[in-house]
């Protein structure tokens, strides 16, 4: 027997100690050329060109932290930090951000993240404008794809408003939620593994982050080392994070209108999309 206190500082240091040594290996910063590589994996799997991550945030349950009021305490009525993630189509997260408040929007984990302020400021090194599969014009950006928690932008795709929707519409949405469920995959793979999960973690608020960090790194570890041609899974315990509506920019909504028109060209659907919806 140890005692809780042994027990709490052997679980930090080795969390900590996965967290380091793996960080840099198997989630670092894409290069220009991988961003490249994952959008091919995109569009080969998710029939979604120039897309090169999926983002989302989900509710980690946790035991109320002392002295912390209502921070954490979320729509859902129970008391939890937000994951965000981004993830790329072989279930793998590219970035995680854990430890905002239970209470906090994904819009605005998503807006006070690295991630967030890197995107804004065009700093993640995303290739240049290209054109998409069977066209010549026009070039469009690499973007990332979320729900309707996130604002419309020039690198940023959410779905049309469910109100009164075109057919063109109806099918980017669809073709949109093909890509944005890789993240909905990756944290139900995350959570059915690393069982911790499943249950409000009992430690203190610092440790539980730390688990946190440690299961997601453990996770790439184990994806690229395995390979991916294993069954998936969309069932997780982990609660979406508090949807809060966003405004978009205008330069975006064009931007998602020419993606929509190649949806529905003869060099952009694919066979089932109007059987799908």
């Amino acid at each position: 027997m140890i005692g809780k206190s042994t027990a709490s500082n052997i679980i930090k240091e080795t969390c900590c100690a996965i967290w380091d040594v793996l960080h840099g290996v198997v989630m670092s910063k894409p290069s220009k050329e991988e961003w490249l590589k994952i959008a091919e994996v995109f569009s080969q799997t998710c029939n979604f060109p120039n897309c090169v991550g999926a983002l989302d945030g989900k509710h980690i349950r946790v035991i109320k932290p002392k002295m912390s009021g209502s921070r954490f305490f979320n729509y859902k009525k129970f008391f939890s930090v937000v994951l965000f993630a981004v993830s790329d189509a072989n279930y793998c997260f590219r970035y995680i951000d854990i430890g905002s408040y239970g209470s906090s929007s994904d819009s605005a984990v998503f807006s006070h993240s690295d991630f967030g302020h890197l995107l804004n400021r065009n700093a993640l090194d995303l290739p240049g404008d290209t054109a998409l599969p069977g066209t010549t014009d026009p070039a469009l950006p690499f973007v990332f794809v979320g729900d309707e928690a996130f604002a419309l932008g020039e690198h940023l795709m959410r779905p049309y408003s469910s109100r009164g929707l075109s057919l063109e519409r109806r099918i980017f949405n669809y073709r949109l939620t093909r890509a944005r469920r890789v993240v909905e995959c990756a944290f139900g793979i995350l959570s059915n593994k690393w069982r911790f999960l499943h249950s409000p973690i009992n430690l203190k608020l610092e440790n539980a982050i730390s688990a946190v960090k440690a299961a997601c790194v453990l996770h790439n570890f184990v994806r690229q080392r395995d390979g991916f041609n294993f069954e998936d899974s969309l069932e997780h315990s982990m609660e979406r994070s508090n949807f809060t509506g966003v405004r978009g920019n205008r330069h975006g909504a064009t931007i998602r209108d020419k993606f929509a028109d190649y949806f529905m060209s003869p060099e952009g659907e694919v066979p089932w999309q109007l059987q799908a919806i």
